[in-house]
């Protein structure tokens, strides 16, 4: 399982040894619905990686013009259409913009 972005916080990559891919569980990610993507199948994959610990996973689906929100502990959240999205609680001061992708 490889998200299309990903983000760990610098602190947990001390003393890991990075050879292809990194042996941990991202604290933020992103996957992006492409045309040919079954929406069920990413929805089971943003559970699966929310299981894993995964702080905050951002499933975008760019035909509908919605993310869903997917937080540790916490039930799913849609945003209809958002301008951007705040990722503050993960990566503080970071809003991602969703202008270029609608």
């Amino acid at each position: 399982m490889s998200p299309d972005v990903s983000w760990i916080e610098k602190s947990r990559l001390e003393g890991i040894e990075i050879v292809r891919f990194i042996p941990i569980v991202p604290d933020f990610l992103i996957e992006l619905r492409s045309a040919t993507d079954s929406l069920p199948t990413l929805q089971k994959k943003m559970q699966e990686y929310q299981r894993l610990g995964v702080k905050l996973g951002l499933l975008v689906n760019p035909k509908n013009k919605q993310v869903e929100i997917y937080r540790s502990g916490q039930a799913v959240e849609i945003l209809e259409a958002p301008t951007e999205v705040d990722c503050n609680e993960v990566m503080p001061g970071f809003m991602l913009s969703m202008n270029r992708i609608w």
